[in-house]
C-alpha cells in the first residue's frame, strides 16, 4: 500500500481511534505450498495497552493449516470509501472537466504474528473480551468452561491471538488539495449524501491543517 506523508496517520492514536469502531477486517494468512492466499472476513476486537488483536474461528475452517505453517499474518481493515468525481477536484484555473477522478479512504493493515489458542479457558476469556466490546450493554450469559449455554461450545472452535508486529495506516482524503478545492469536495460530499460520504467528509475536515 502505497502511502504518501499527506495520506500518513498524525499519530498512532489516529489509526487506533479508528480500529476502536472499525473491528470488521479480514484476515490474510500465506497459501501452503503452491496455493493462494487464505483471506477471512471476521469481526476483531483490537486492545492498544496489549497490542494485539483477539478473535476465533470455527475448528473445521480450512485456514488453519497454512496458519500453523505460517503464523505471519495481515489483518486489513478499510472502510469510508467514496468515489470522487472528476470535477470534484479540478484545480480553480483547470476547466472542471479536466479533473482527475480518485477514491477516499481509510485502511488499516496490522502485521502479526498469530497465537493458536485452544486453552478452554483461555478461549472462555478470549470470548468475554469479544462479547464485552461487541455488546456493552451486556444482555449475554458469561462464557465459563464446562458451564451452560455456552462451555460445551468451546471445543468447537479454536482462538487467535495476533500479535501486532507493524502497521501501515492510510488516510487518502484530498490532503494535497488546495483548502479552495477541499472546500468544494466537501460540499459535494454533503450534497451527494451517499453512503460512507459523510464519514469521508468528516475525515477530510478534520485532517486539514489548523
Amino acid at each position: 500500500m502505497l502511502i504518501h506523508p499527506w495520506d500518513a496517520p498524525r499519530d498512532e492514536e489516529e489509526w487506533q481511534r479508528w480500529l476502536d469502531v472499525h473491528d470488521f477486517g479480514q484476515l490474510v494468512v500465506n497459501g501452503l505450498d503452491g496455493e493462494p492466499p487464505h483471506i477471512q472476513p471476521l469481526h476483531f476486537t483490537y486492545d492498544a495497552e496489549r497490542g494485539e488483536a483477539a478473535t476465533h474461528l470455527a475448528r473445521p475452517n480450512p485456514i488453519w493449516p497454512a496458519l500453523l505453517a505460517n503464523p505471519d499474518v495481515v489483518l486489513s481493515v478499510i472502510d469510508d470509501y467514496v468515489y470522487v468525481p472528476g470535477p470534484w477536484q479540478a484545480a480553480p484555473d483547470q476547466p472542471s472537466e479536466h479533473g482527475e477522478s480518485t477514491s477516499f479512504y481509510s485502511a488499516v493493515q496490522l502485521r502479526c504474528r498469530a497465537l493458536v489458542v485452544d486453552d478452554p479457558a483461555e478461549k472462555a476469556e478470549l470470548l468475554n473480551r469479544q462479547v464485552r466490546h461487541f455488546q456493552p450493554e451486556g444482555g449475554s450469559a458469561e462464557v465459563a468452561v464446562g458451564e451452560a449455554p455456552y462451555g460445551r461450545l468451546l471445543s468447537g472452535i479454536r482462538g487467535l491471538r495476533l500479535e501486532v508486529t507493524g502497521v501501515r495506516a492510510k488516510f487518502k482524503f484530498g490532503g494535497r488539495r488546495s483548502g479552495e478545492v477541499q472546500d468544494r469536495i466537501a460540499g459535494k460530499l454533503a450534497g451527494r449524501a451517499g453512503p460512507r460520504d459523510a464519514a469521508a467528509r468528516e475525515h477530510m475536515l478534520r485532517r486539514r491543517p489548523a
